[in-house]
């Protein structure tokens, strides 16, 4: 199951693969902000979104 990790400002895409990666990973990966926008990033997701797969 692919995963995709997006900033719920800006829609930028954080991770997208098929391993599943913990928050705190991808989080730190980007030193607690979205390269593109600056808005700093929660580990708590605001919105989760299950789609099925094309």
């Amino acid at each position: 199951m692919p995963q995709r990790v997006v900033c719920q400002k800006c829609g930028y895409v954080l991770y997208e693969g098929a391993d599943l990666k913990p928050p705190d990973e991808i989080l730190h990966q980007y030193n607690g902000k979205c390269p593109k926008c600056g808005e700093k990033l929660a580990l708590v997701p605001l919105d989760v979104e299950v789609k099925p797969a094309k």
